[in-house]
């Protein structure tokens, strides 16, 4: 049976995609086109229409693969030595993915990624807002409608808060599986020290050391960058949150993406805004939110 021998957990934009991608350049390991199935949240059955019920998400359901067989199929060109993974951000959210993942692979290794719980809700909002999905222009406003949104039956990908509290979910996870099989890493470590927590990966996985050594840049974020050409509007931006709304604006419609994409690249970890109009809000979050911090995934690695 072709089933994944390690999973890539989580969590949503916390570099997750850069992580499968470098990985996937490994010569002993094989990892899925489509990056997240998300088959062990389907319980083998489609996707409910009543949680996905948010702009996009019916759209979005249909990449679900939730059939046993076409799973299955994700691994069946892997070569017989190798090592077969998957990426699904949304594991490590989905407590219910957990016990099911236990029940068909229990032995399986886990890599979670995390990322400051504030850059990764406003990084987040940011891919929504950029796609055309997130009506609230105020990020601040959108993570207060999250109780609401949930009620309504939005999908996962828009919990921008919850999604972050790391600690109930890696409590769970550890409470099901062996601390042994889950390498817990933050983000700004595979950003700042990448060769050398790609090694740490590899020997965790039992795989050869030395094969991967960078990861794409264009799945990273590190701060604001400056547009590289004019955003379709005809007006060169400044890059920021504001400049990115006004293209947005001006643009209208769905062509915003392409817009925001050009003028802003969401807060790195760790690094507060560069607004003004975002980050004294920053700040008083930074002491309010509740944060990872003497929990499990305070640790680089457990194990």
């Amino acid at each position: 049976m072709a089933i994944p021998d390690f999973l890539i957990i989580g969590s949503p934009k916390a570099g997750s995609t850069a992580l499968h991608v470098a990985l996937a350049r490994h010569p002993d390991l094989f990892l899925s086109d489509p990056k997240e199935p998300k088959f062990f949240m389907c319980d083998r059955a489609k996707p409910d229409p009543a949680q996905q019920r948010g702009p996009g998400d019916a759209h979005s359901a249909q990449e679900w693969v939730w059939d046993p067989a076409r799973y299955e199929a994700l691994f069946a060109a892997a070569p017989a030595t190798a090592l077969r993974g998957e990426s699904t951000p949304f594991y490590l959210w989905d407590k219910a993915s957990h016990r099911r993942i236990h029940a068909l692979i229990p032995d399986v290794k886990m890599i979670a990624v995390i990322r400051d719980p504030i850059d990764r809700a406003y990084s987040n909002w940011g891919h929504l807002w950029c796609d055309g999905l997130e009506p609230e222009s105020d990020f601040f406003r959108a993570c207060e409608l999250e109780p609401e949104r949930i009620k309504a039956g939005y999908a996962p990908f828009w919990r921008y808060l919850e999604t972050g509290l790391y600690g109930q979910q890696l409590e769970h996870l550890f409470g099901i599986f062996s601390k042994e099989q889950i390498f817990v890493l933050r983000y700004r470590q595979l950003i700042d020290n990448t060769a050398a927590i790609l090694d740490e990966i590899c020997a965790f996985l039992g795989v050869r050391t030395g094969q991967v050594s960078t990861i794409p840049r264009s799945n990273v974020s590190t701060g604001f960058r400056t547009p590289r050409s004019t955003p379709s509007c005809g007006r060169r931006c400044v890059p920021g949150p504001s400049s990115a709304l006004t293209c947005r604006h001006r643009c209208g419609g769905k062509r915003s993406g392409r817009c925001w994409r050009r003028c802003i690249r969401v807060v790195g970890a760790d690094r507060p805004c560069r607004s003004s109009s975002v980050s004294p809000c920053w700040r008083t979050s930074r002491r309010t939110t509740p944060c990872w911090a003497g929990s499990p995934a305070s640790t680089t690695r457990t194990g």
